[in-house]
């Protein structure tokens, strides 16, 4: 009897272990102190907010050729510091041309008047409510980031979004901005037959519904900003600018060097020069002193 009893009490607490895995952890306290930097994560179906131990530390001095984009980041996140009104931030444009950096670089100017970063997947911006709980009571500023945004159609995250943007009934926390990237303005795929919706009427072209609807969405950041593509100049100014920052230096052979590297990969971005510069001083070809 008594044997039959362990082995049932055995499967018993197997069968516990098994069913605890399922169920959803209860929600762990935040550390705050952990870090500046944090990441919206997922675990067993909820959610929680894990810090970041090493945030990329990169500064506003590094980024070149984008000082107008630079400035309005800059401003904008000094004043939602500061506790005055700023506005949410879309960074639209081409890839490698330095908008994650930018949302980055803030970070690490503002963090010590209490500035914090919390990155969140596209996937999960259904949780923003959630995340929007979790901080709106807290004294620091929040700024939350989604970078390489986009939405088709039917994505539920597209309506949290919208939601988070312009606050419900209870309206938005005071505390929270939201900044993205993306290389679509408006944020949707946009085709072919949404232009057909348009009307003309009395000599003036009216978009149709569909096409008012992706556009109502960007426009719910009170802040754009374009990023183009760099020219050759510019290019090498980065490339140029990272070798000293890598510790090397720039010699006669570094430009051609930087622009052979740039044609094998049809790119001239910002991020293109940063592996160029890593490369170059990395291989010794831009060390300080060589001859």
């Amino acid at each position: 009897m008594t044997d039959s009893l362990d082995r049932f009490l055995d499967r018993a607490g197997t069968l516990l272990d098994r069913l605890e895995a399922l169920l959803p952890a209860g929600a762990q306290p935040i550390d705050w102190s952990a870090g500046t930097a944090f990441r919206w994560r997922k675990r067993n179906g909820r959610g929680f907010l894990d810090p970041v131990r090493h945030p990329h530390a990169i500064a506003f001095a590094d980024l070149k050729d984008i000082d107008e984009q630079k400035k309005r980041v800059r401003e904008n996140t000094a004043q939602f510091v500061g506790g005055r009104p700023a506005n949410n931030v879309l960074l639209t444009g081409a890839r490698g041309t330095g908008k994650s950096s930018l949302v980055k670089a803030a970070l690490n100017e503002f963090a010590r008047k209490g500035l914090r970063l919390i990155e969140v997947d596209k996937a999960d911006l259904v949780d923003l409510p959630d995340i929007v709980d979790q901080v709106a009571d807290r004294r620091e500023r929040f700024i939350v980031f989604c970078d390489d945004l986009s939405f088709e159609a039917s994505d539920p995250g597209y309506k949290s979004l919208k939601v988070a943007l312009d606050g419900t009934i209870a309206g938005s926390a005071e505390n929270l901005l939201i900044y993205a990237t993306s290389n679509r303005r408006h944020l949707m795929p946009e085709f072919m037959g949404e232009n057909l919706e348009a009307k003309h009427l009395g000599g003036e072209i009216h978009p149709g519904e569909t096409t008012e609807e992706k556009i109502s969405l960007s426009e719910r950041f009170g802040l754009w900003l374009s990023f183009y593509p760099f020219d050759q100049d510019q290019y090498l100014d980065i490339a140029e600018h990272w070798v000293g920052a890598l510790g090397g230096k720039s010699g006669a052979g570094m430009k051609p060097a930087a622009l052979l590297w740039a044609l094998e990969r049809g790119s001239r971005s910002g991020r293109v020069a940063w592996q160029f510069a890593r490369d170059y001083v990395g291989r010794g070809a831009g060390a300080r002193g060589r001859k």
